[in-house]
């Protein structure tokens, strides 16, 4: 894992954690609870800033217990920078403890409270859209439509053609190539059991019926399979990026749910699941990967890469 990379993770958490912390900041102040710090990053304050009687003031490298001491510092928000590049806090009065101020965190309403809770996670929700936006505007979205068809396997057998549309696989709506992927990894296909597959060729829609069968992949892992290749990159208009900009968000949502409940039923091993370490990693891949121009690469990709796993 490269310097580069790690350089870019960093950026990339922090700017997820500094949206997710205003989000709690901005609805405490719209409630009036008392923001004591806005923080990004652990540890020693490196820069910190808070408006006074005497306007704005810049302060190096100070401590908790220097502020303590200057009670004058206390009556506003101070913005800090801190040292360790890793995580961030929005600290509001009352927030631990019980304090007897109107504008303490634990005497608002229960639905004030809540709403400061939930505006964290809700603003990553936002942040995850205006990136898939983005994106979407710039890439394209990726069409669930076959692109290859391989010999002698089920799909050929049954007439599948390059460039059919999934429109459904065994009554499940299709609508970006990501629910494919969702599909198979979730649900599979079982030994023995028909697949049922909508598609739409030259406007019009066509049921297939075929049975999978055991196949090895790229890896030499062998599983029930169809035999086919999917996702084609198209570009749409505006109202269409934000048509498929939420069929994004959706996917998304849908997968993080379905990973949990498959964590629950077993259905996947906890290795399965990507923690931070694993993140940066597959993030290290596709950065290398955008650069390869023969795959359509370059700087913009990389930029593009970065939004990418913003969204996420």
């Amino acid at each position: 894992m490269s310097a580069w990379t790690i350089f870019l993770a960093i950026l990339v958490f922090s700017v997820i954690i500094l949206f997710h912390e205003f989000g709690h900041f901005i609805v405490a102040k719209w409630n009036k609870v008392k923001v004591l710090e806005f923080s990004l990053g652990m540890g020693p304050r490196l820069i910190s800033w808070v408006k006074t009687s005497e306007g704005r003031k810049i302060m190096f490298l100070k401590s908790s217990a220097f502020l303590e001491e200057h009670p004058e510092y206390n009556e506003q928000t101070i913005y800090s920078w801190k040292l360790l590049p890793f995580g961030g806090s929005c600290m509001m009065l009352g927030e631990e403890e019980d304090i007897a101020d109107d504008s303490s965190f634990s005497r608002k309403s229960v639905y004030a409270r809540m709403a400061i809770i939930f505006a964290g996670p809700f603003f990553n929700f936002i942040l995850a859209f205006i990136f898939s936006v983005i994106l979407t505007a710039v890439m394209g979205y990726q069409s669930p439509q076959i692109t290859v068809v391989a010999d002698n396997t089920p799909a050929q057998k049954s007439g599948l053609q390059v460039g059919d549309v999934v429109k459904e696989i065994n009554g499940k709506t299709m609508t970006i190539d990501g629910d494919i992927s969702l599909y198979t990894a979730y649900y599979g296909f079982p030994k023995g059991e028909d697949v049922t597959m909508v598609v739409e060729r030259d406007g019009q829609e066509k049921t297939i019926v075929m049975k999978p069968e055991l196949m090895k992949d790229a890896s030499g892992n062998e599983n029930y399979r169809i035999g086919i290749n999917h996702g084609k990159w198209e570009k749409v208009g505006i109202l269409g990026n934000l048509k498929y900009s939420t069929y994004e968000m959706k996917y998304w949502i849908e997968t993080v749910v379905k990973s949990l409940q498959g964590l629950v039923t077993k259905r996947f091993k906890a290795s399965d699941v990507s923690g931070p370490v694993g993140i940066v990693s597959t993030m290290g891949k596709n950065i290398e990967a955008s650069g390869d121009k023969d795959n359509g690469g370059g700087p913009g990709m990389m930029v593009m890469s970065m939004i990418y796993w913003l969204a996420l």
